[in-house]
């Protein structure tokens, strides 16, 4: 009877042994099944930044349905699925994991800096390939598996600073900036020193935090006592709306200068946007270039979703047809593994230089970030025209 139970003890762990080693190679038959390559996207398409994460997925899905009728990508299809993560960092977390269970390969995202750099502590643990159009915290692609389209903050506050001083805009600056968010410190911190360098005189450097961002009194008026010649907004363009609306009311008539993040202040509801002319704002992408590319684009964005692009679309745009060109050069196959793709694209990354929208050449290096030309729009009469 000993026996007996013996045996049949080994029979069942043989059994649970086949069982398990099964399970662990779920995730590479996963790859293999597949003859499309699955693409997520994160973004926040509800709350206060819905209008980045919007343009993004829109912006992909152009990108996708262009190469997808054009063949796809080494012959393969894109299949494409894009989650809301409302700009928080546990719900974008748990979009990243609702898309690895869809079977996504790739991501594109997340839209903004600390969804991202939440994100890519899991897409790093899974060496899941990650491009994202517009995360600029350094943080945001700290790892070999991530790159980015757009300038990251220490970037966009030193050619902030040198366009500034080059073009003699101004030589005493005010800041306004967000202490709270990375994004906007992060910049300011670069600008400063770089501010420094260029013989440009900070007057004044204010700060606001999240549970303070709609009486901007106190900060304008020291910038104006200051005798600030120019306001330096490295903030979203929803504070930075407010702000020009408030130095108004108080006399107070400087020169703006922005980043990336001020895009979208003319597509606001509601605002004035005569309060906008002649503001200034690092880009790398308008509407209203009159280049055949981006007219091309724009004219298939309005068709296709009854809007005018921003920076945000071009940028997820752009990475779609990075990544399919990163994939053709690495000769991806939709059978790969998760980790194989990323390891071939890691590699392929860098060995690609591109024209597209957002810049009339880019390439990357190993730690993910792209080398391209600073672009600066000026606001003339309610439209984006750029900057000479």
């Amino acid at each position: 009877m000993r026996l007996w139970k013996k045996a049949l003890s080994l029979v069942l762990v043989s059994a649970m042994a086949f069982s398990m080693c099964a399970c662990g190679g779920k995730k590479d038959e996963g790859s293999k099944k597949t003859d499309t390559f699955k693409i997520g996207g994160i973004g926040p398409t509800t709350g206060d930044a819905a209008i980045y994460g919007k343009a993004v997925q829109n912006g992909i899905q152009l990108a996708v349905d262009e190469i997808n009728a054009a063949g796809g990508i080494n012959g393969k299809k894109i299949e494409y699925k894009f989650q809301d993560d409302q700009n928080d960092t546990e719900k974008s977390v748990n979009a990243y994991n609702s898309l690895k269970d869809w079977g996504m390969q790739m991501l594109v995202g997340t839209v903004t800096s600390n969804p991202c750099t939440a994100v890519v502590e899991q897409t790093h643990n899974d060496n899941m390939f990650q491009l994202t159009p517009s995360a600029t915290a350094v943080e945001s692609i700290q790892y070999d598996n991530a790159f980015r389209m757009c300038f990251s903050d220490p970037n966009q506050g030193i050619a902030s600073a040198d366009y500034i001083a080059d073009h003699k805009l101004a030589s005493k600056i005010a800041v306004i900036y967000n202490s709270s968010d990375p994004y906007s410190s992060g910049i300011y911190q670069k600008f400063a020193a770089e501010s420094k360098t260029k013989g440009l005189n900070i007057v004044a450097a204010e700060a606001f935090t999240a549970d303070s961002k709609t009486d901007f009194s106190v900060q304008i008026q020291k910038a104006k006592s200051a005798g600030a010649e120019m306001v330096f907004l490295p903030i979203y363009y929803q504070e930075a709306s407010l702000i020009l609306a408030q130095a108004k009311k108080a006399n107070f008539t400087p020169k703006y200068f922005g980043c990336d993040g001020m895009d979208g202040i003319l597509a606001l509801d509601g605002f004035d946007k005569s309060l906008a002319e002649d503001l200034m704002f690092l880009t790398p992408f308008t509407p209203d270039s009159k280049d055949d590319k981006t007219q091309t684009f724009v004219k298939a964005y309005k068709k296709a979703f009854k809007d005018t692009p921003i920076q945000f679309a071009a940028d997820a745009y752009d990475c779609i047809y990075t990544i399919k060109a990163a994939a053709e050069k690495a000769k991806l196959t939709p059978d790969m593994s998760i980790s194989d793709m990323s390891d071939a694209l890691k590699k392929s990354m860098t060995e690609i230089e591109l024209s597209c929208l957002t810049a009339k050449s880019i390439k990357w290096s190993a730690d993910g970030e792209p080398t391209k030309e600073p672009t600066v729009v000026v606001v003339k009469n309610g439209a984006y025209d750029v900057a000479e």
